[in-house]
């Protein structure tokens, strides 16, 4: 990885947006800083695009969208995303009706079953989920990360998809990912083409759930308090953690651009 001030003024002006986690990235321990939300807004000012891409739930984007400088949040690891639309707010599922209740349906007979097996406890925001079913492995619980492989393990036998986080291990019958899901809502409702999409857009990440949008995005950013090991590790990192991260990225960024 290479230090955020090696970023060239090319790549500076040829981004048409910024795509950023939330949870130790854009957040320090859950709490969304000054410096932060100001990095928000001049990223905003600058023209660009800003789409939060989180594992965390759907309900979080129809609170957080109306009220940050962004166009969008793509949540639960890109199942679901939630838009602004003249006003108003465009909730997009890659499921229909039909089959969101069957996947809901097997979800929760896995998740019980998981919590009987292993006594893992629900992330505290679990209730706000549309996609997934998050249990808390660091939040406000430590897990061991032995018992963690194993109940991932498990959730995958069943047929069920795993990520991940700093603080959550998540299931899930949908098939997206931060990239796929994310790439799908800049196609379908921004009209970007992928391929274009992936050398037009910024992603800014801090651990391994990040690492399909640090491999898809051609300028991929790493806050400093980076976790893990990404199969493909970010092309630049800055030199502070979280939100000191992201708002030395941004600043970077729109200084090259000006």
């Amino acid at each position: 990885m290479r230090p955020i001030a090696e970023l060239d003024q090319v790549t500076a002006r040829r981004l048409c947006g910024v795509l950023f986690d939330l949870d130790d990235t854009l957040l320090d321990q859950g709490r969304l800083t000054e410096l932060a939300y100001g990095a928000l807004h001049r990223l905003s000012e600058a023209g660009l695009t800003l789409l939060a891409v989180t594992g965390r739930p759907a309900g979080y984007g129809e609170v957080l969208v109306p009220q940050w400088p962004i166009a969008g949040l793509v949540a639960e690891n890109g199942a679901f995303a939630v838009l602004r639309d003249h006003g108003k707010l465009k909730l997009i599922d890659e499921a229909s009706p039909d089959e969101r209740k069957e996947r809901h349906r097997r979800l929760q007979s896995l998740a019980s079953e998981m919590q009987q097996r292993f006594a893992l406890v629900p992330a505290a925001d679990v209730h706000l989920r549309r996609c997934d079913f998050t249990f808390d492995i660091g939040e406000h619980q430590v897990v061991d990360d032995a018992l963690v492989a194993k109940a991932a393990a498990f959730a995958r036998a069943n047929g069920a998809m795993t990520v991940r986080s700093t603080v959550h291990l998540h299931i899930t019958y949908d098939g997206s990912d931060k990239a796929s899901g994310t790439l799908r809502v800049l196609s379908r409702c921004f009209g970007y083409d992928p391929t274009f999409a992936r050398d037009q857009f910024a992603f800014v990440g801090d651990s391994e759930n990040d690492e399909a949008a640090f491999a898809a995005f051609h300028t991929s950013v790493a806050v400093a308090n980076l976790r893990g090991r990404p199969t493909v590790s970010p092309q630049f990192v800055t030199r502070a953690p979280r939100g000191q991260g992201f708002a030395e990225f941004a600043q970077t960024l729109i200084t090259l651009r000006q």
